[in-house]
């Protein structure tokens, strides 16, 4: 008994050392997941403080991500790690995990880029390649965006990045193009007056720059005439399928018409009797 008491007393403050630092290392990762959800919180609110919410998914990811590496460091220094040593460690590993993942690297690296020169934000219509779509979060490796019919996509970083980017919204205003087709019989002053009238009576469509008319082409079957008209670029659609809905009852009102594709064919009679006299040469 007296053996026993005494390996108790000699063992009793390891124990409670290894029980106090256990304790407290509980306590460091609650404080760190009370920090880390202040800090996504606070970083959610910059926004009304004037910063772009397109820099706010990836700032919160950074910041989220800096507090969980800070408490951990703050646990292993508690059990008494070479947090020194340990942070070199996974500086070498760090390295070999990313010539592993270039690819990865690459879409972070995208990323970075696109929030630096900020060619498009959170909210804008975007195209790149055959992709066209509104732009709902730029994060580290991907980039989402809602297409016109309603999909959810999410595209590499670097995908985004290593294409021509058209941006639709980014403008204030949009140029809307008409071409309206008449018959070669008609009038063109009396196309281009419809033309006017349809601009006169579409208050939406801006004054500066004017509206311009033109005949754009003497194509097969019709004269071509061309609008081009300003409009903001939140009316841009609703303006262009208006003009469009009243643009042929207007030429038809006026009593111009819109030609259909044609063709003439004409027959040689000089080309059939030569054709039949080699058939009869073939046959003797």
């Amino acid at each position: 008994m007296d053996g026993l008491k005494a390996q108790m007393e000699e063992l009793w403050p390891v124990v409670m050392d290894v029980g106090l630092n256990i304790l407290w290392a509980v306590l460091a990762l609650i404080v760190t997941w009370i920090a880390a959800k202040l800090v996504s919180r606070a970083v959610n609110r910059l926004t009304e403080r004037g910063i772009d919410e397109t820099l706010v998914p990836v700032l919160e990811t950074l910041a989220v991500w800096g507090t969980y590496v800070i408490g951990g460091l703050v646990v292993l220094d508690i059990f008494g790690a070479n947090t020194t040593s340990l942070v070199a460690l996974l500086g070498a590993a760090g390295l070999a995990v990313g010539l592993a993942l270039k690819d990865t690297l690459q879409c972070i690296a995208a990323g970075f880029v696109l929030l630096g020169l900020r060619p498009f934000r959170v909210g804008e219509t975007i195209q790149f390649g055959s992709t066209i779509g509104t732009v709902r979060k730029i994060g580290l490796f991907t980039t989402e965006m809602d297409t016109p019919d309603g999909l959810r996509i999410s595209a590499p970083n670097d995908k985004v990045w290593g294409e021509t980017l058209t941006n639709f919204t980014r403008n204030a205003s949009r140029r809307i193009e008409i071409i309206a087709s008449i018959a070669y019989g008609d009038d063109i002053e009396t196309g281009m007056r419809v033309l006017r009238q349809l601009v006169a009576d579409e208050p939406r469509i801006l004054t500066d720059p004017e509206p311009a008319y033109a005949v754009r082409a003497l194509a097969d079957s019709s004269v071509n005439l061309h609008l081009r008209a300003w409009a903001k670029t939140d009316d841009y659609w609703d303006v262009y399928w208006e003009l469009m809905k009243k643009l042929k009852p207007a030429l038809e009102a006026e009593g111009l018409t819109i030609p259909f594709p044609q063709r003439e064919l004409h027959i040689v009679n000089g080309a059939e009797k030569k054709l039949a006299k080699a058939e009869t040469l073939e046959q003797e």
